[in-house]
């Protein structure tokens, strides 16, 4: 059960965090090539503080790699990995302008860290950086700031075998009202279509994450992105999603404790073919393998709202490094990051993970999910909602209202977007 465990924890990081879970140039140029070691102290001295988000195997990946990177320079890595708390932990280093000498930006390396990075434009590894997430990670300055390991090209995760049990083609599978129908297919052979285990609210977040593009910003006929960049937030949108979440627990679409169950229990169930589809990423594949190696899983695209637009999949950076502006160990972190990089260092996060690698170099087999990708390539992808339309702190509010909208409370669906509405608006403003 602690292996188990310690395996999901994964998933807290997957989005894209929450918080996953957003911010300016950076103030700070890119160290001078002829910087040197004298300026540092002597090796057997120097000590890289590294924070990294996550958890599981992710992690022990990266642990793996500073080991064996400590061994043959012989650094010290102050190695941490909190978890949960990392967004919080990070918000007080920010402010207090102590930032580690390499830690993770999950996916906001430009909206949200960028102030507190150097530029990493002149170090080997860019050249290999995939062109599908280069624009993500370069500022409008033309400057990079992360080491990334892997990128999201992320859907709806489903169970193949439920799925054609219950008579279910997801390729027919075009809009929101295409999916309900399919749950209801499913409903029909005895199984969860969804499982969500709201106790834990990014699983709620997550949700939101992956339906509100198809009501903001997927459709040219009814395209908000620029309001929200320009701050301004529909409320009436955010409860239309909200009604359908409503409506998908009424009509039983979901687990009967989608509101007091974990999230250890929905990879569990669909690994166990008790449950069609998640509204996770695709480590939701390798840890369902790793707890029944016959699971027959599948990624589908985001179904559109309306028949006049198009499905859709969500992508972005996922494990990035980024080096702090002020670090005092700027050549050692250099090394690291560069030690990294290595291809055959570098493949086991996406292997880890079962992304896409983000360097063209790095070569990863993912398994029963490479095909998907590749029968994807295709499909237009957007950004993770949260991370490029929503204002920094704002995932937490989504998480935490979904919440009551899972729970039904009364009045949840309308009082929740006011109060999404009035933390964007704060938000945005601050």
């Amino acid at each position: 059960m602690k292996k188990f465990t310690a395996l999901l924890l994964v998933l807290i990081m997957a989005l894209s965090m929450a918080a996953c879970g957003q911010t300016a140039p950076p103030a700070a140029e890119a160290p001078a090539a002829d910087t040197t070691a004298e300026a540092e102290a002597p090796a057997e001295n120097v000590t890289i503080t590294m924070w990294v988000s996550g958890a599981g195997p992710q992690v022990e990946a990266m642990q793996a790699a500073v080991k064996a990177f400590e061994d043959e320079t012989g650094y010290t890595v102050e190695f941490s990995a909190p978890g949960e708390t990392y967004e919080e932990l990070m918000k007080t280093k920010m402010a207090a302008n102590d930032m580690p000498d390499v830690f993770d930006t999950h996916g906001w390396s430009v909206a949200r860290y960028s102030d507190y990075l150097m530029p990493v434009n002149e170090l080997d590894f860019v050249q290999y950086v995939d062109p599908q997430i280069a624009p993500v990670i370069t500022d409008e300055d033309g400057n990079m700031f992360v080491l990334p390991f892997d990128m999201s090209i992320e859907g709806i995760v489903y169970n193949v075998d439920v799925c054609e049990e219950a008579g279910v083609n997801v390729d027919d599978i075009k809009t929101w009202t295409d999916m309900e129908a399919a749950f209801d297919k499913v409903l029909a052979i005895g199984k969860n279509p969804v499982h969500m285990g709201g106790a834990n609210n990014f699983t709620v977040g997550w949700f939101y994450d992956r339906v509100a593009p198809s009501y903001f910003i997927t459709n040219p006929n009814g395209n908000l992105a620029a309001d929200l960049k320009a701050g301004n937030f529909d409320e009436t949108v955010w409860a239309e999603i909200s009604a359908m979440l409503d409506s998908w627990v009424s009509k039983g679409y979901l687990n009967e404790d989608c509101v007091t169950g974990e999230y250890t229990a929905d990879v569990a169930s669909i690994a166990e073919n008790e449950t069609a589809f998640l509204f996770y990423g695709n480590i939701a594949v390798p840890i369902a393998l790793s707890m029944n190696p016959d699971v027959n899983l599948g990624m589908m695209p985001l179904p559109a709202k309306t028949a006049d637009d198009d499905v859709t999949l969500i992508s972005g950076e996922n494990v990035a490094l980024g080096i702090s502006k002020d670090s005092k160990v700027k050549d050692a972190a250099i090394e690291l990051l560069n030690y990294l990089a290595q291809p055959d260092v570098a493949k086991a996060i996406p292997e880890a993970t079962g992304n896409k690698p983000a360097l063209t170099n790095v070569k990863v087999d993912l398994g029963m999910i490479q095909p998907y990708l590749d029968k994807y390539s295709g499909v237009r992808a957007f950004p993770f909602f949260d991370r490029e339309y929503c204002p920094s702190g704002l995932w937490d509010t989504i998480c935490a209202s979904g919440q009551d909208v899972l729970a039904q409370k009364d009045g949840a669906v309308e009082s929740t977007a006011k109060l999404v509405k009035d933390t964007f608006n704060d938000k945005f403003g601050a």
